[in-house]
């Protein structure tokens, strides 16, 4: 897992829902300004963020993450 995938996947994940960097920054309570420095890698995620964010689409953070059981390596 690479933080491009991190990112790459906040985007998936918004574009799957068909919603708007301004519909998820309101979710959060955030600018689309921040949103997008979120999904371009710029700023890192805060926690309570990352929370809220696999609540509203109903997904675990090792998703949200890319930690899925596919991409664990031991």
């Amino acid at each position: 897992m690479s933080v491009e995938d991190y990112m790459i996947r906040l985007r998936e994940l918004r574009e799957d829902h068909d919603l708007t960097q301004q519909q998820i920054a309101d979710v959060l309570g955030t600018s689309q300004t921040m949103y997008a420095r979120y999904e371009r890698g710029a700023n890192e995620l805060p926690i309570r963020h990352l929370i809220t964010l696999c609540l509203y689409y109903g997904v675990s953070a090792d998703n949200v993450l890319g930690l899925d059981k596919k991409t664990h390596r031991r």
